[in-house]
């Protein structure tokens, strides 16, 4: 029978309470002695066993706010500039410092990806 993580997590939390080990525990539901521990601590600290929220929630890094009006603006304005650019543009008149991939990321969160020019706007071929 395959359980749920929940079902794991009340079974495990249910059963220490009532008397057996951890390692008896770790053994009846294959999970790690110190995964008893946890639920016993987190039961006991919170009162609850729902798992905490994964992430850091995004949309609050250096490069949200101000510099995405900033990007979207500048984007209009001129839109050849290479990743490469935009980052020495954040940096010189933003005065932010970023990594390309967080640039790229950023552009991509914006909903703005690299779109080849259509076959009719190509150069011909030599």
């Amino acid at each position: 029978m395959i359980l749920s993580r929940q079902a794991i997590r009340t079974g495990v939390s249910h059963r220490r309470a009532i008397g057996p080990s951890a390692m008896a525990n770790a053994a009846q539901f294959r999970v790690s002695i110190k995964f008893v521990n946890d639920m016993v601590i987190l039961k006991r600290t919170t009162g609850s066993l729902e798992a905490k929220k994964q992430g850091n929630g995004g949309g609050h890094g250096k490069l949200s706010g101000v510099v995405a009006d900033w990007t979207l603006r500048r984007i209009r304005e001129k839109r050849c500039l290479t990743l490469d650019e935009r980052v020495f543009e954040l940096r010189d008149v933003q005065g932010v410092k970023a990594h390309r991939v967080s640039v790229w990321r950023h552009l991509r969160g914006l909903g703005l990806t690299h779109k080849k020019r259509p076959a009719g706007g190509r150069a011909e071929a030599a």
